[in-house]
């Protein structure tokens, strides 16, 4: 079971908001990693949560008990329906729902004309986030990703906050390679629990290698946008990560006001679900 403690934040979105304000594409170099007083006070509540809890052992822990899928047994869209009813939308700028943020990433890609696997990723991309559904409070669902077991980067958002967290008094932990080596593939490496590695282990048996890098490190800022960590990807893992690259910025950007026509376009969505996946999947 997960854990009942609530996060700070008064919805995921807000977390995604702040992630899209970070990032966005008109960001000058200077910009990036400013943190002042327009920073909202429930972001750097959750990220001092985060980081103080994301542990190895946690990841590991969690990791175990959801890669087994044993939770639930739905469909793709029954699953996006239900997130919409689990997260309210504190979004201060727009009125979408999950499924339209969904929509609006993976129309975007293909109007850029990019494959249907592609098309599929965007879609589905954030629909990790029904941990909440098993209780898990937020810090265990969104946040920007990183490697646990190893000494955090400098480049990861509030790094000051790990001083709290239990696996910086552990010196092995603490080198540069902690429990890992010299690039050793990132099958090898823990991230941090949250909805990108769990969606990554739900839907990795149906859709090609390159959706499920997008998939489980889309969150991973500090390596695909600050390039760091490169010394535990394998030269494969660096060649994928180019696929992340090329997919951030759909998620990122392709926000707006208005919304898709989900009447229209779900037809579309349907028979490109069923493409990949059966009627039922295991979560």
């Amino acid at each position: 079971m997960g854990t009942t403690t609530n996060g700070p934040l008064e919805s995921l979105d807000q977390w995604d908001d702040d992630v899209r304000a970070r990032y966005r594409a008109d960001r000058k170099k200077d910009e990036f990693r400013v943190y002042d007083d327009s920073t909202p006070q429930v972001v750097r509540d959750f990220y001092k949560q985060n980081h103080a809890l994301q542990t190895l052992e946690f990841a590991r822990g969690k990791r175990a008990e959801y890669e087994s899928r044993q939770k639930a047994e739905m469909g793709i869209w029954e699953a996006m329906e239900r997130l919409n009813t689990l997260v309210d939308d504190s979004d201060p700028d727009t009125d979408l729902s999950q499924i339209e943020h969904n929509l609006q990433t993976s129309e975007a890609i293909r109007a850029d004309g990019h494959p249907r696997w592609f098309q599929l990723t965007g879609f589905i991309h954030d629909l990790g986030k029904v941990l909440t559904m098993w209780g898990e409070p937020q810090w265990a669902v969104v946040g920007d990703t990183f490697p646990v077991g190893c000494r955090w980067s400098d480049k990861i958002v509030y790094p000051e906050f790990f001083s709290a967290n239990p696996d910086s008094q552990n010196a092995e932990l603490m080198s540069r390679y902690g429990v890992y080596s010299e690039q050793c593939g990132l099958e090898n490496v823990n991230l941090s629990w949250g909805h990108d590695e769990y969606l990554y282990h739900i839907t990795k048996d149906y859709v090609p290698e390159p959706a499920q890098y997008m998939i489980r490190y889309h969150s991973w800022y500090s390596a695909h946008r600050e390039m760091d960590y490169q010394y535990l990807m394998s030269d494969h893992d660096m060649e994928m990560m180019e696929w992340v690259r090329k997919f951030n910025p759909y998620d990122l950007y392709s926000k707006s006001a208005v919304k898709p026509d989900l009447a229209t376009l779900r037809p579309y969505y349907e028979d490109l679900v069923a493409e990949f996946f059966p009627a039922k999947i295991k979560w």
